[in-house]
């Protein structure tokens, strides 16, 4: 069985988690390093993908700054989301060959995979015709925008990017409110707080995360602490 490298980060500028992803990438793509699995959480920080929408982002930029929230326009795909504390965070770093490949199927497995941990706690997550992301009811839990970055060593990609899973309500309420997310206006979001009132700590729902993940995707894990 393959292995991934689960690392847990503490909590981890925007900024500097993207640039660490960059490197990774590369290192994976020169068969350096293992296929990587980062999770995390970030300070409050909105990030605009590839589909931009500024007016999807609904608070000018003196109250941007008041409330301290970054905003990084970024190479995933996808429209606007928020990250911040109360959220896990997961970046995939993982070498997918050019033989066989699927990449639409990539983003069916992240979806398995949350679905997985959701019904842990007893709730039946779902996919949404016509949208990416894992769902409870019509309320959105987990957003997901990924990149593929072509391999330069190898043939094939390596992703990065990944998905954001709402755990705590403080989430929806710091952040949600002052955007359409996902440019999504006909459906809400919500947490796992929401759903079961269980205040679960972060880096808990990282390590229960982990084995859905591996199965899903045929992974031995190596956790690496910090």
């Amino acid at each position: 069985m393959r292995k991934l490298e689960v690392r847990q980060l503490p909590r981890t500028e925007y900024g500097a988690a993207w640039e660490l992803q960059k490197t990774m990438v590369k290192e994976i793509d020169r068969g350096e390093r293992p296929d990587t699995l980062l999770l995390l959480e970030h300070p409050p920080t909105y990030t605009i993908g590839s589909d931009r929408h500024p007016e999807h982002l609904l608070l000018p930029r003196e109250e941007l700054a008041r409330r301290g929230i970054a905003v990084f326009e970024i190479d995933r795909g996808g429209d606007i989301t928020y990250h911040g504390p109360g959220q896990l965070v997961g970046y995939p770093l993982l070498y997918l060959d050019a033989e066989g490949l699927d990449l639409h199927g990539y983003l069916r497995k992240l979806e398995e995979a949350i679905i997985g941990l959701l019904g842990e706690f007893g709730l039946a997550g779902s996919r949404k015709p016509g949208y990416t992301g894992v769902w409870v009811g019509d309320a959105k839990i987990a957003a997901i925008g990924v990149k593929f970055n072509k391999a330069r060593a190898r043939r094939g990609f390596v992703t990065s990017h990944g998905f954001a899973f709402n755990v705590r309500s403080r989430v929806l309420e710091e952040g949600f409110a002052g955007i359409v997310p996902c440019g999504i206006t006909e459906y809400g979001v919500t947490s796992l707080e929401n759903e079961t009132g269980l205040a679960a700590d972060t880096a808990e729902i990282g390590r229960r995360f982990v084995p859905h993940f591996c199965g899903v995707f045929g992974y031995e894990p190596e956790f690496v602490y910090h």
